[in-house]
């Protein structure tokens, strides 16, 4: 698992601090599996977040599109799958890495459905300063127009589909996609499977939210429900329930710290992670860096 992290972790590397014809060759190497999930579900993993796929009599419905160099491969999976162009693409947030081929999915036809927030992050300049991304105002054809505020359901493919926004998690405008028939969940970027998760705080995420993003998640799941998180490999609800002891346990030693009146600097060489380093901290985000990311947001 620890090799697994890595690799996967590298993959979420800021891939906009590689320069011209270096990042066309990078994307050049990527290859997209195809990860079976349940009959016409799958999950697929290339560069950036994982990717769902549903394909059946009503056409082809997916989640997430990963960067826009990707499009053609991301294309290229599905036909392999025997699947189309989606008709309808649902974005579980803003970021480049889930939402960077809007653009060329929403000109092939693909109805895009999103958070009203992930329209109003998308039509505007955006940075994620821990990673030197800008991202400019998207193209009309990248935005989302169809969005919602608390809940929407899409009926395809034989499923009963529940789009559900979760506040202020690993962004302000996370929504987590639950086929209720299939006993399939997306949960985007409010679960990074085995290791610590980039919370973007500020785009209004935060460690109490991505808790209360996971509790709604298990609500939903039981013990054979299969959970595509936005990184990492395929989960079951155990993977998940580990995920958020993690995040309740960080959460309740940096609140100690903060009520004993620590500094950030004091915070960071008390090592309130320690005991969780071992097993999710050798992701892509180093534990003192992932501490002050959390810890920014618990005192925002």
């Amino acid at each position: 698992m620890k090799i697994l992290k890595k690799t996967l972790g590298a993959c979420l590397l800021p891939l906009v601090l590689v320069a011209g014809t270096q990042a066309n060759d990078h994307f050049d190497s990527v290859e997209v599996k195809a990860i079976p999930v349940t009959e016409g579900i799958y999950m697929l993993m290339g560069e950036g977040g994982n990717i769902g796929v549903s394909i059946g009599a009503d056409g082809t419905f997916a989640i997430d599109d990963q960067y826009a160099e990707m499009s053609s491969k991301i294309t290229a999976a599905i036909k392999q799958l025997s699947g189309d162009t989606p008709k309808f693409l649902v974005n579980t947030h803003w970021h480049g890495d889930h939402a960077g081929g809007n653009e060329h999915f929403g000109k092939h036809g693909a109805i895009i459905v999103a958070h009203e927030h992930v329209r109003d992050s998308l039509k505007v300049e955006k940075s994620i300063k821990l990673f030197n991304m800008h991202k400019p105002p998207s193209p009309k054809a990248a935005l989302p127009v169809v969005t919602f505020q608390r809940e929407m359901s899409l009926h395809l493919n034989g499923d009963d589909i529940r789009l559900i926004h979760v506040a202020n998690a690993h962004t302000d405008g996370d929504a987590i996609v639950y086929f209720n028939k299939a006993n399939v969940i997306h949960a985007g970027d409010t679960f990074f499977n085995g290791f610590y998760p980039f919370i973007d705080v500020d785009s209004g995420g935060g460690i109490a939210g991505m808790i209360a993003a996971c509790d709604t998640v298990l609500a939903l799941a039981n013990d054979k429900t299969k959970i595509m998180p936005g990184h990492g490999p395929l989960a079951t609800k155990a993977d998940l329930v580990a995920f958020r002891a993690m995040l309740a346990k960080a959460q309740a030693n940096i609140q100690a710290l903060i009520d004993a009146g620590k500094n950030e600097a004091e915070i960071i060489a008390a090592k309130p992670l320690a005991e969780l380093d071992k097993e999710w901290g050798d992701g892509f985000l180093p534990s003192d860096v992932w501490l002050k990311i959390v810890y920014s947001g618990m005192v925002k």
